[in-house]
């Protein structure tokens, strides 16, 4: 009986191909498991995959991880959020990075001065975000494991150079190769609801050197692409459209700011806790300490929209900047 196998599934194996870590790979067999039609001619397919999933999940930690030397394996470390940059050479990623963050970029005017991952921190009011500044790519060359990389990335940032005469080119250039690795949804295609939770990656496009173009110049790549990728015009140049790039870096992330108080006391205002766009109290005291969320008896409020002191539920959606107190009992 033919396997007749899915788009899905072909894209899954592609994934097995190109990863280089035991995650990367338990991620891509489980795929491809999720995705293969069920059928008795896909029945010694679906063993084999299962024998080597049980294999990789059984592997003692750190042995076979493949991350030792993985030049493109970038920790995210306790920054409340990883952006990897994309873009052709001399695009100007390197000099956003320079601008935003700390990180010791090489702004070069020759092209494919950045050979390796180079993370930075960029702060964000009171929380900081690492940027990675990544090797180009070109129609015809991106570097083996570079792919993980942005697989792995909470938001995907596109620089290509407003000012060039191949702008488009670049966008093409980039929107193929995020388009060929499902980082974003390819044109015309419906992809399975758990192919897309896993593989696709939020994405926001900076049109960079906007100093030496003009808003013409923007309108006009926007009204190209602009219903594909959001597009944010920015210069290493301008600190003003830093501060606005830096916000649109944040607003993409999905995250807010949640500042604890104890019962009597002064919030903590330095470190706020970092949730995901929907996280109720009660995911907020599962961070606080994970066995504590069982115990909340119940919790007050201050921020926007409410008034000092609010009693709010469990599942209370919070919002930035919100300052909870918890109760446990």
């Amino acid at each position: 009986m033919p396997a007749n196998l899915t788009p899905e599934f072909k894209k899954a194996e592609e994934l097995l191909r190109e990863a280089r870590t035991t995650e990367e790979k338990i991620t891509a067999l489980e795929l491809m498991l999720s995705t293969i039609p069920k059928h008795k001619g896909t029945d010694h397919m679906q063993a084999d995959i299962k024998r080597r999933l049980a294999k990789l999940r059984s592997a003692p930690e750190g042995k076979g991880t493949g991350r030792h030397g993985d030049v493109f394996h970038v920790p995210k470390g306790t920054a409340a959020g990883q952006v990897v940059l994309l873009g052709t050479p001399n695009s100007g990623k390197s000099a956003l990075v320079a601008q935003l963050t700390n990180a010791p970029v090489q702004v070069a005017q020759f092209p494919f001065s950045t050979h390796a991952p180079v993370p930075g921190i960029m702060r964000f009011e009171d929380i900081q975000i690492q940027l990675v500044d990544m090797p180009p790519i070109t129609r015809d060359h991106v570097e083996p494991g570079q792919t993980n990389t942005y697989r792995q990335c909470h938001l995907i940032l596109v620089v290509v150079d407003l000012a060039a005469a191949d702008v488009t080119e670049q966008m093409d250039t980039c929107l193929a190769f995020l388009w060929e690795r499902t980082l974003i949804p390819p044109p015309g295609q419906d992809l399975d609801e758990e192919l897309i939770r896993r593989l696709v990656r939020p994405c926001l496009c900076v049109a960079s050197k906007c100093d030496l173009a003009n808003e013409a110049d923007a309108d006009a790549l926007r009204d190209l692409y602009g219903d594909r990728l959001e597009i944010v015009a920015a210069s290493a140049r301008q600190a003003d459209s830093l501060g606005r790039l830096s916000l649109r870096i944040f607003q993409r992330l999905q995250i807010v700011r949640i500042y604890s108080k104890l019962p009597g006391k002064k919030p903590q205002m330095e470190e706020p806790f970092v949730l995901p766009v929907g996280a109720t109290v009660e995911d907020l005291a599962a961070k606080v300490h994970r066995d504590l969320a069982g115990k909340l008896r119940f919790a007050r409020a201050w921020g926007r929209d409410k008034y000092d002191g609010q009693p709010i539920p469990r599942n209370y959606p919070l919002q930035d900047q919100d300052i909870v107190e918890l109760h446990f009992g």
